[in-house]
């Protein structure tokens, strides 16, 4: 299991947070039955989102290796969570045809390093975004921001680092559409 522990939301209330703001993001500017290419493998969410009506696909594979791998022909390309392991996601975020990308990614958090696990290579973090690196990277991908939130990341316990993750925000959610070529 990771340091993040479990991954069922109905056992990790800041699991289950993330979701629901993120479902309430889809059902705004994606709703179901929306044909999403899911970048990444199957996971909680993904499957969520395929019993609530959307047609969902994931990727496979080294994503920085496979930068053709979000060249479906859907609706709307999804991201949530992913960009951050990806040494260069450049390449992947051009490759897109869809006409919208929503994604979420985590904030740097001044007071803690990038996350990487020991003992699982795909589970480390090679960018922890502050948003307007986001934003740029978007923007040379040829995407136009066209909704921003940020979310805090509550984890009910106690102490200083807890109490700063209750008001600091941790994760930066985007819909943004491709941009008309000049």
């Amino acid at each position: 299991m990771s340091q993040h522990g479990p991954y069922d939301p109905e056992k990790n209330p800041v699991l289950n947070r993330r979701y629901e703001n993120t479902l309430s993001l889809m059902a705004r500017f994606a709703p179901a039955p929306a044909r999403l290419l899911d970048i990444g493998s199957a996971n909680p969410l993904s499957n969520h989102m395929a019993s609530i009506g959307y047609d969902v696909q994931n990727t496979s594979g080294d994503l920085d290796e496979r930068t053709d791998a979000a060249s479906a022909e859907v609706d709307v390309v999804t991201a949530f969570e992913v960009l951050e392991h990806l040494v260069s996601p450049l390449p992947l975020l051009s490759n897109i045809r869809a006409p919208m990308l929503v994604a979420t990614v985590p904030l740097r958090l001044w007071f803690a390093p990038a996350y990487r696990s020991r003992t699982d290579e795909w589970d480390r973090h090679y960018h922890e975004f502050e948003d307007w690196q986001f934003d740029w990277l978007l923007e040379k991908a040829g995407f136009e921001i066209v909704h921003r939130e940020k979310w805090t990341s509550p984890t009910g316990w106690l102490g200083f680092r807890p109490l700063l993750r209750r008001i600091t925000p941790r994760y930066y959610a985007i819909v943004a559409r491709r941009a008309p070529t000049k």
